[in-house]
């Protein structure tokens, strides 16, 4: 992929040379010429995160290209509002799967790797195997979706836990009157799916295995984006502006750039 990002950096230029040094969208009728470079800016912003798509290999790990690209334009936005802390580390829980796949993946955008790939539970009001129900009430024991910033560590009734911070309002700006929070869970394991054909399911946390929770927290502790997802929910975030993370991509493409020149 090294090779890639200079040649990547350079047409990222051409494509802001074109389409000038503001994102802001546009308040008026649109022009043919406007919109085809609003097409090829969209067209570029895609190929970039395909090709770290690709990169990292999560094709072959049941994550779509799809639920990726939402993810990581939120962590773009994200670090634009000056929200993140130094770690590039991006979390997705998918739940467009079931709780029998390992749909929780853990990444380091820095390094183009895939940290750790596995099991997560949803709430237990949000479905049995497959999460179709959520909610930011408390006491609904459902799972919330959206972005999250990682808080403190502290040690609780599941022994050491995660604070979360949900940042999308309506959807789990509650996390924290809910005490929505990342901790190990015996229920999260094979043993659960054996017995049951599906994960144990939390109060709504996104509950990991119980043996990997130190692993889990030492990497997206300190203000790391988590994102919750499920696409058949009728979602949106302020987090999602596509051309606010294009301007942040190119901008991180061009550091690369050239620091392998």
């Amino acid at each position: 992929m090294k090779k890639y990002i200079p040649g990547i950096a350079t047409i990222f230029l051409v494509v802001i040379s074109i389409v000038g040094t503001s994102w802001k969208a546009i308040d008026y009728p649109q022009t043919q010429h406007d919109a085809l470079k609003e097409i090829a800016a969209d067209t570029l912003y895609r190929q970039f995160i395909s090709n770290i798509y690709h990169d990292i290999h999560l094709d072959s790990t049941g994550l779509t290209e799809q639920v990726f690209e939402k993810a990581l334009t939120g962590f773009y936005n994200m670090k634009y509002s000056g929200l993140l802390h130094a770690k590039s580390i991006l979390t997705i829980a998918d739940f467009d799967q079931e709780s029998t796949k390992k749909r929780l993946y853990i990444i380091d955008l820095a390094c183009k790797k895939l940290i750790l790939n596995t099991w997560v539970a949803h709430g237990v009001n949000s479905g049995g195997d497959k999460p179709a129900s959520f909610s930011n009430n408390i006491n609904s024991n459902q799972s919330s979706l959206g972005f999250y910033l990682t808080g403190e560590i502290y040690y609780g009734k599941h022994g050491r836990s995660l604070k979360l911070d949900g940042m999308d309002q309506g959807f789990n700006s509650n996390a924290r009157a809910r005490s929505i929070v990342v901790h190990g869970a015996s229920y999260v394991s094979q043993s659960s799916i054996d017995e049951l054909g599906r994960l144990g399911r939390s109060q709504g946390c996104p509950a990991v295995p119980a043996k990997l929770i130190d692993e889990v927290i030492n990497t997206i502790s300190d203000r790391t984006v988590i994102f919750i997802n499920n696409s058949d929910h009728l979602y949106y975030s302020s987090f999602l502006n596509e051309k606010l993370a294009a301007s942040v991509a190119l901008n991180q493409a061009q550091i690369f750039a050239s620091k392998t020149d």
